[in-house]
């Protein structure tokens, strides 16, 4: 009988310090949980914490990719989940995040994803409630010279006005901390092992969202220490507009209608006062002149 909580966790030549205190927290707060940890590393990581009574290890020195690493972790549990939980080796929690989460799966029933509440170490809000990406968000943005401009384009991507303590559907989540309901997850056949890395989230929500509400969960919260890796390596960068590329081709550069509906119904759900009027005024105007953002 599927009744327990499962989670997956990808490692590669991760710092200890980043993945004993993920998993330390995940058993914090589901103790008769299980976690697959796949390890890509060259290297097999060597650690006490992996002996912890239901971690799974497994090391995949050919390293498939982040996607592929939950897809295989999930595989190994997927009869005895309900519920399941993708974790990044650089997020922390304490005891209460799990289960309020799967007390929100539980209660909401037409739910298929959650995202809590994500924080920086010092407290502060991480903008990770964010629209379907258009062309313009993820790749000519940062080839913007004005930075009034490309501050425009990320109030309004990045939701920035959203009322942090409210619960809102939200079309892309991030999956540095994402709990889905399992059967939703095995029903979109999981993540689409085409991207390496970077934007296989967004793809995952997406298809998600066809199988449920995807929802901004505030009542908890989790810490995550984002690197924004992309931002300082060249090579990152890379892989990020690779990906970016393979997504829009996928589903559509400037005529997308999921997206479409699903950015309106958000911004409609917030309403234009909570975000800043100049963005607004800004992307409403090229929202007009491309019929399909």
């Amino acid at each position: 009988m599927k009744n327990r909580l499962t989670g997956s966790l990808v490692l590669y030549k991760t710092s200890a310090s980043d993945y004993v205190s993920v998993i330390e927290s995940f058993f914090g707060s589901a103790p008769e949980g299980v976690l697959v940890v796949m390890d890509h590393s060259p290297e097999a990581l060597q650690h006490a914490v992996f002996n912890i009574p239901r971690v799974i290890l497994v090391h995949r020195p050919d390293n498939p990719g982040f996607g592929t690493g939950h897809n295989r972790a999930y595989a190994m549990v997927k009869d005895v989940s309900e519920f399941h939980v993708l974790l990044n080796p650089d997020v922390q929690f304490g005891s209460e995040v799990l289960p309020a989460l799967v007390g929100v799966l539980n209660s909401e029933k037409d739910v298929s994803a959650a995202m809590p509440r994500i924080i920086y170490p010092d407290g502060q809000i991480q903008s990770l409630c964010k629209l379907l990406p258009t062309p313009l968000d993820l790749i000519f943005r940062r080839f913007i010279p004005s930075k009034y401009i490309r501050d425009a384009i990320n109030r309004r991507y990045e939701l920035q006005g959203m009322p942090q303590d409210q619960r809102f559907d939200i079309p892309s989540l991030s999956g540095c901390m994402l709990i889905m309901r399992s059967s939703a997850f095995e029903a979109v056949k999981g993540f689409d092992e085409q991207y390496f890395m970077y934007m296989e989230d967004v793809d995952l929500v997406r298809r998600l969202a066809d199988y449920g509400r995807t929802i901004y969960e505030p009542s908890v919260e989790v810490i995550h220490r984002y690197a924004k890796g992309s931002y300082r390596s060249k090579k990152l960068l890379a892989h990020h507009i690779f990906s970016a590329i393979r997504y829009f081709n996928k589903w559509g550069w400037f005529f997308d209608a999921v997206r479409r509906q699903r950015n309106g119904a958000v911004l409609s759900a917030i309403g234009p006062k909570a975000l800043n009027g100049n963005c607004v005024e800004y992307c409403s105007n090229i929202q007009r002149s491309k019929p399909g953002l």
